[in-house]
């Protein structure tokens, strides 16, 4: 059997697609080339995320737009249509006889008949402006069985990007797969950094049930993270109640890094002033906190033994960072910023003097952002 120039991309080619949504747009692509009469498709895959089920791109051969729907785990994916068809699209099987769905693959395996996209796997589906005659219903089928693999092949790679993120950060992820898996593997940085810390955690988890624990923790993470990505910082650990985040500085100057963190604070304190008046009108207790910021080098990379490593930041300046937020309490401030960013700054800081901390062979100058 002599293959069409389709079935040769999806040998040769397919699975070097950037992404999920390139391969279904190049697929299209080629089989309108062949001569398919294509109006546009669907592709669904499921996603190893916390908040996102499964990710459906749609492509019209007319433009060769591709727009992305989300199914969140808590629901289905908008945009759609009752029984799964996309809604953009404009109508469906049923509404329609003139237009044609045509599956191609479905929860692994190849499906013989007219349906709309599934919602049980991966999912590989056609919209025709008429109904699909018998050889170019063989001709999809055949098509999709040879996407199958690199169908595959991108999944994982997806699938593994995704579980990283979730764990890692977009950033940290993007570097753990560009680099070996060794240890010290990494590179030296200059990033903005902030260190977040509950108080009277300790308190708190023995004197009220783990569940509320837990969902305060999920409540303070939320205020705390979101604000962080809001302003393009990244998370990179979560410390028992704490947080470490970094804002890495871009060009030669710091400045816009050190703006960053200190709006992601102030966000962040915002979120959880109103946090802390539902929490009072629930009759529990409010979340106190302190926020330290710095700016400064960091080891960016592996740590670890030989065989568990662990990608985080290191050096001085996190040293500092954690120590600084150990002051709020003592200096009886909710958010302390080192001399070093404030000098990057032109928010207005009040001075409270140069402090040593534990464990800093240097005195540090230590401002505070203004409570109100």
């Amino acid at each position: 059997m002599q293959l069409s120039s389709t079935l040769c991309w999806l040998v040769d080619a397919a699975s070097e697609a950037l992404g999920a949504d390139r391969l279904l747009a190049e697929l299209g692509a080629h089989l309108v080339q062949d001569g398919l009469p294509l109006a546009g498709g669907a592709l669904t895959l499921a996603v190893p995320h916390p908040l996102i089920a499964k990710r459906t791109w749609l492509w019209r051969a007319a433009s060769g737009e591709i727009i992305e729907a989300l199914g969140f785990a808590s629901g289905s994916a908008s945009g759609f249509a009752p029984g799964g068809f996309p809604a953009t699209f404009g109508s469906t099987p049923s509404d329609d006889p003139g237009r044609d769905w045509l599956a191609g693959i479905a929860g692994g395996t190849v499906q013989q008949d007219r349906v709309g996209p599934r919602s049980d796997g991966p999912s590989l589906a056609w919209i025709g402006p008429r109904a699909f005659a018998p050889d170019e219903t063989d001709e999809l089928q055949r098509a999709a069985r040879f996407a199958a693999a690199p169908l595959a092949a991108i999944a994982a790679r997806d699938t593994l990007k995704a579980a990283l993120e979730a764990y890692l950060g977009r950033r940290s992820t993007a570097r753990v797969l560009a680099s070996p898996l060794r240890r010290n593997v990494g590179e030296t940085i200059q990033a903005a950094l902030l260190f977040a810390d509950l108080r009277g955690f300790t308190a708190l988890s023995e004197s009220h049930p783990p569940s509320d624990v837990i969902s305060a923790l999920g409540a303070w993470f939320d205020r705390i993270a979101g604000a962080v990505h809001a302003f393009g910082g990244e998370v990179l650990k979560f410390i028992g109640d704490g947080v470490l985040a970094i804002f890495p500085v871009v060009g030669d100057s710091a400045r816009a890094a050190c703006a960053a963190a200190l709006q992601a604070t102030l966000a962040a304190r915002l979120g959880m002033a109103r946090l802390d008046s539902e929490r009072e009108r629930q009759g529990q207790p409010p979340l106190p906190f302190g926020v330290a910021l710095h700016v400064g080098e960091i080891f960016w990379g592996n740590i670890g033994a030989a065989d568990r490593l662990d990608f985080t930041a290191i050096g001085p300046a996190v040293n500092l960072v954690s120590r600084l937020e150990g002051m709020c309490r003592p200096l009886g401030k909710q958010v302390l910023v080192s001399g070093a960013l404030a000098a990057q700054t032109e928010m207005p800081l009040i001075a409270l003097g140069t402090h040593h901390l534990r464990g800093i062979a240097s005195p540090c100058a230590v401002f505070a952002v203004p409570e109100d």
